[in-house]
């Protein structure tokens, strides 16, 4: 039982004592106690002020007093107006610290045997994931195993639009200028390979397109008549009449892009349980749209096309299936979350997308829900914003886009360098450890700096300030753990120690970091309530933070009394622990030695 539920109980039961009043939990506001005030933990005592027909302060002083002399865990009081700030006694806090120690599963909340499906990625296969690409991976992951961590059993999953206009584009670069350009013969990763293709077509197209207007077209026309675009459109079609020799390069070019991805997913250290492909989802969602037509649901206009009227419902009118009978991206979500709900028992579908894409999943939920699926009005979009450069918005056609790859290479490089003095003092470290803290200090600091701001904000990712050593950083955190661990292994060495004795007598900062540690369920709890990993982030930093202010004053190793050196040794090992825990849930790696 909590801290906070003990005192719940003992309040109810004063209350009844002092007042012969029932009292509710919901009138119990408990709060952690200020930093001016003596005490752990505060009561407010103003709800019972009315039924005790006293002053607050005087409510306070007989609530106080009769938890001093009742309470299980209350050793002392002091009030302050409404305000009860009660001191709990050691042995609570000792008790609360060996059960840390020897609870494997510290901080996970049990099973609750529901299915969450979490999708995030979604890649084009035209290009290579980018900067967005990274906040919505590392987003995805953190929030999946955040809610791994708070009983839900849950499925992580990838669309991947394999298919449209974008993807043919590439495709008819290649075909143009390629010269049978492979990833094997340019050295370059799949991804990257058919990214430059894509962006070799916008610049041939624009070429065309200015042309067209120096002949004396206007510019809409002119980009509808420019001759790649209009071939472009007609592979699509071919595409979807399934044309033989289309689909075959269409399968080869996507291989190279596959292979790619899946070496920047390793990287990033994120992964798949299932993954979706618009290719196959497309005509699930235009057979359900076809359903939907004829049952009166949508309309077609004169034109062949095929829309959805939902100007009732306070939207305007959606477009399902263009006048060629193409399929837009609607159309494919449509047929994903079909063949979604029929493969698992999903309780609650969460979708990782950007903000801009609000509009988008509200127009989903409410065309699912008129398509007669139970789960179209249960569907969760987790928005978060958009990630911005000091020198602006990114833009995959121009070629100007911050590649996932190269930052990730320049994060682990920037944190072999910054880190240089310190690895050079560890003794018997190879090149391969050395490397590997880099890579796990690098890619902690990157995924750290984009985790800790609220997803729900846009934000500007600056690679020197996340790779800082001090401050609100992974690196930090991460030296934090490493300090801790070498302590640990020095421990080891030296003589075994007593068990915590309840004759321990905890100062203020060893009190500080007991109660830390004490809050991490909660804080796992509040973090899945939110679906939001900064708050995992901000707990991690206050708890190393605590750790390094406790360290500084006190000696652990070198403490000459059996007793309290076994509490520090217990104590430092019980904060690594929840640090590797909560960085975990934010897939960040720790390393032992830095």
């Amino acid at each position: 039982m909590s801290l906070e539920q003990i005192i719940t109980l003992e309040v109810i039961s004063a209350i009844k004592a002092l007042y012969q009043m029932e009292t509710d939990s919901k009138n119990i506001q408990l709060q952690k106690t200020r930093p001016e005030f003596e005490g752990n933990i505060t009561l407010v005592v103003f709800p019972f002020v009315k039924m005790a027909r006293k002053a607050p302060a005087m409510v306070a002083q007989e609530i106080g007093e009769w938890l001093k002399n009742n309470s299980q865990v209350v050793s002392k009081y002091n009030a302050i107006q409404g305000f009860l700030n009660l001191s709990i006694a050691d042995t609570f806090w000792l008790n609360q610290l060996t059960e840390i120690a020897q609870d494997q599963h510290y901080g996970q909340h049990a099973d609750r045997h529901q299915l969450m499906m979490v999708e995030y990625s979604s890649p084009n296969t035209n290009k290579p994931l980018h900067l967005g690409h990274v906040r919505n991976n590392l987003l995805g992951y953190s929030i999946a195993q955040i809610q791994k961590a708070n009983g839900w059993q849950v499925v992580k999953t990838n669309i991947v639009n394999d298919r449209g206009i974008h993807i043919m584009k590439s495709m008819l670069a290649w075909m143009r200028f390629g010269n049978g350009e492979t990833p094997e013969s340019s050295g370059k990763k799949g991804d990257h390979l058919i990214g430059d293709y894509y962006v070799r077509f916008d610049k041939e197209y624009k070429a065309q397109v200015a042309q067209l207007m120096q002949q004396g077209m206007d510019e809409e026309k002119a980009k509808k008549e420019a001759p790649l675009m209009k071939e472009a459109q007609s592979m699509l079609l071919k595409w979807e009449q399934g044309d033989k020799e289309i689909r075959s390069l269409w399968e080869k070019m996507n291989q190279w892009v596959y292979a790619g991805f899946d070496e920047t997913y390793r990287q990033m250290g994120v992964d798949f349980d299932k993954i979706y492909y618009e290719s196959n989802t497309y005509l699930e969602g235009k057979s359900e749209v076809e359903k939907g037509l004829a049952a009166g649901q949508f309309y077609r206009r004169e034109d062949g096309s095929v829309w959805a009227d939902l100007t009732q419902d306070g939207l305007d009118e959606k477009l399902l299936l263009r006048q060629d009978g193409t399929s837009v991206y609607m159309t494919q979500d449509i047929g994903t979350a079909k063949l979604r709900f029929q493969d698992y028992p999903i309780d609650k579908m969460v979708y990782v997308v950007g903000n801009e894409q609000e509009y988008h999943f509200k127009v989903l939920s409410l065309l699912l829900d008129r398509l007669g699926f139970p789960f179209g009005k249960e569907l969760v979009h987790f928005s978060y914003g958009m990630v911005e450069l000091p020198n602006g918005k990114m833009k995959s056609r121009e070629g100007t886009v911050v590649d996932a790859d190269d930052l990730m290479e320049q994060m682990i490089a920037d944190a072999k360098e910054i880190s240089q003095d310190k690895v050079n003092t560890l003794t018997d470290i190879s090149s391969a450890e050395a490397n590997d803290i880099a890579r796990k200090v690098g890619l902690g600091a990157l995924k750290y700096f984009i985790l800790k701001v609220d997803p729900r904000k846009n934000m500007l990712f600056n690679p020197a300030e996340s790779i800082d050593f001090n401050g609100n950083t992974g690196p930090f955190i991460q030296y934090t753990y490493a300090r801790i661990q070498s302590l640990l292994r020095k421990a080891e060495e030296q003589d075994k120690c007593a068990p915590l004795s309840a004759e321990s007598v905890l100062n203020a900062k060893e009190l500080q970091l007991i109660q830390r540690l004490t809050e991490y369920p909660a804080i796992v709890r509040q973090a899945g309530e939110e679906f939001s990993p900064a708050v995992i982030c901000n707990y991690a930093y206050a708890l190393a933070s605590d750790f390094n202010s406790f360290y500084h004053d006190y000696s652990v190793l070198n403490e000459t009394n059996k007793v309290t050196r076994q509490l520090r040794i217990t104590l430092s090992a019980c904060v690594a622990k929840v640090l590797l825990a909560a960085m975990t849930l934010l897939g960040i790696e720790m390393p032992e030695r830095m």
